[in-house]
């Protein structure tokens, strides 16, 4: 095991409430879990997945895709199968014919949407301050552009 690498600081400016202590010993197998997991669920696919299954609950592949919105089928089967594979969500298929494959959260994805649930907060309560930030990059890219065109 080695050393965490985390900042020690356990309080953040203009937050009431301390922060948690960083382990002073990190697992590498749980260190390599969280990368893990960050490289998946922060794909723009899973996220958008997680949003649509909380929202209308047990879905069907086909309007899954659907609510999604701009995703192929290749990569909603992709995404679909490394969410269960995490144990994220659960495929149940109908024995019809043709048959009927749906999808819902397992409780281990509801947590995860829980938690992600923060990022979309946060989102909404900075929009403003996001878009100004962004805007007032573009003109100082754009006016240093013009300066080095002179």
């Amino acid at each position: 095991m080695k050393e965490a690498t985390l900042p020690l600081q356990t309080t953040h400016p203009g937050r009431t409430s301390p922060l948690p202590e960083p382990p002073r010993i990190v697992d590498p197998r749980i260190e390599a879990l969280v990368r893990e997991i960050i490289e998946r669920v922060a794909d723009k696919w899973t996220m958008l997945v997680l949003e649509v299954l909380e929202e209308h609950g047990t879905v069907r592949f086909t309007r899954l895709g659907e609510l999604v919105g701009e995703i192929s089928q290749k990569m909603l089967t992709k995404t679909l199968r490394q969410m269960e594979s995490d144990g994220l969500v659960v495929r149940t298929i109908h024995p019809v014919i043709p048959p009927r494959v749906e999808y819902s959260l397992t409780s281990l994805g509801h947590s995860l949407g829980e938690a992600f649930c923060g990022v979309w907060i946060w989102a909404e309560k900075h929009y403003d301050e996001i878009t100004q930030s962004r805007e007032q990059f573009r003109r100082r890219a754009a006016n240093a552009n013009e300066d080095s065109e002179v």
